[in-house]
């Protein structure tokens, strides 16, 4: 037994799709409104099939008609059914010659004439059938309100029978007439998605080199804004901690007078000065080196190994410098997998590797320690592949238990 809600629900499909609900309206006039746009493009198909000396004449009027009659399709969908309908962009005016061979050069402008041409008006001929429907299904399914018109004499003849069967006949005609503009709207609706509006592959790939480009710009701003913050750190608080270092220097000194208490002070303040210059300092190789910048990936890669707490094999082999921003990415993923292997490998060496092949810079970083890495476990694994990811390149990640761990970047150096 049917529940009340599907109960409910039924009733309420039921009762937005009868013949006088709104969605047989909605239909209904959109599928009747596609007969006036498919007039002209029948008028002018005749004339050409009728007199033949007239083709070129129509064909430049029907071209002439084509960007209205796109106009008027995307009115109508959007009016009646609230269907956007992207319209077809264009580098230049229509009005322009190079605008004009630019339109007669594109696919979609053929298309929307396919859709003019064919579509239309068949969607008009059955926008026709529908409004015959409709008027003949009202006129049969009351035929028992206006026979008292009729002759005496006629309802004398022994026409009930008939006067029935037109009800019934009429009756399922207003049944059938909103199914019917249902499925020649949903079906003239589609068609016109495809062939009026603009090619989805070729918005689908505009969007992604859209994206691609945008993604570029805000990764350029994020690197200058490394940049910025490593400057400021550098000529700011890094030469004001130095400072303060040499004056608690200074007075450390020259203030042999002091009592053990105050000289205590002094000394802690000039070595916690000192360890902030020296986490400063990382910190600012962190964001982003100056050697990177002023030498290239091979001097700040050796600067890296070389404060490694471990012994690090470089070999760097680079024809040409990739893109700053892939630098950067290079440098950073370099950084944090050593920091891996000094935090969590128990490695005694490691091996650094950074080649480019072509249009890719492909890094390997191995080391022999105890293995089984895991990305899931928080050992700055996931970092690198969002990292990584941020360039769209590729981090594969091959660390069995026992070892070697080996991982293997690859950048693309367009960036």
């Amino acid at each position: 037994m049917a529940s009340p809600g599907a109960l409910r629900r039924t009733c309420t499909w039921i009762a937005g799709h009868t013949p006088w609900s709104a969605w047989a309206r909605r239909n209904t006039v959109f599928t009747i409104a596609a007969v006036p746009p498919a007039l002209p493009v029948a008028g002018s198909v005749t004339c050409m099939i009728l007199a033949p000396g007239q083709t070129p004449a129509l064909l430049a009027l029907l071209l002439l008609l084509g960007p209205s009659l796109t106009r008027l399709q995307r009115s109508r969908l959007w009016s009646v059914l609230a269907v956007d309908l992207p319209e077809v962009r264009h580098a230049r005016p229509w009005w322009t010659p190079r605008g004009v061979l630019e339109r007669l050069r594109a696919e979609s402008t053929w298309r929307q004439y396919g859709y003019h041409l064919l579509v239309n008006p068949l969607a008009g001929l059955a926008g026709g059938v529908v409004v015959l429907g409709w008027a003949a299904g009202a006129a049969w399914a009351s035929v028992f309100a206006w026979s008292w018109m009729l002759p005496f004499d006629a309802r004398d003849t022994g026409w009930t029978g008939d006067e029935v069967l037109l009800t019934v006949l009429g009756g399922l005609l207003l049944l059938t007439a909103p199914w019917v503009a249902a499925a020649v709207a949903r079906l003239d609706t589609s068609l016109a998605r495809t062939l009026l509006g603009p090619n989805r592959a070729r918005e689908l790939e505009r969007r992604v080199e859209d994206l691609a480009e945008s993604r570029a710009g805000v990764l350029d701003a994020a690197d200058l804004e490394r940049r910025r913050i490593e400057r400021d750190l550098h000529d700011g608080a890094q030469q004001r901690l130095v400072s303060l270092a040499m004056n608690l220097g200074i007075a450390r000194a020259t203030l042999t007078g002091l009592p053990p208490e105050a000289r205590a002070v002094i000394d802690e303040a000039h070595r916690e000065a000192k360890e902030a210059i020296e986490e400063l300092n990382g910190l600012v190789r962190g964001l982003h080196p100056a050697v990177l910048e002023d030498r290239g990936l091979d001097a700040a890669l050796s600067g890296i190994a070389a404060r490694a707490p471990l012994p690090v094999e470089l070999t760097v082999e680079l024809a040409e410098r990739p893109g700053p921003t892939v630098e950067a990415v290079a440098y950073f993923v370099v950084s944090e997998a050593l920091a891996n292997v000094a935090k969590h490998a128990r490695a005694g060496r490691c091996r650094v590797e950074a080649r480019r092949h072509a249009d890719r810079l492909r890094i390997t970083v191995t080391d022999d320690g105890v293995g089984g890495a895991d990305p899931a476990r928080g050992t700055g694994l996931v970092g690198l592949r969002k990292r990584v990811g941020s360039v769209d390149g590729n981090i594969v990640i091959n660390s069995p238990l026992g070892g070697p761990t080996v991982v293997t970047v690859e950048l693309p150096c367009a960036l």
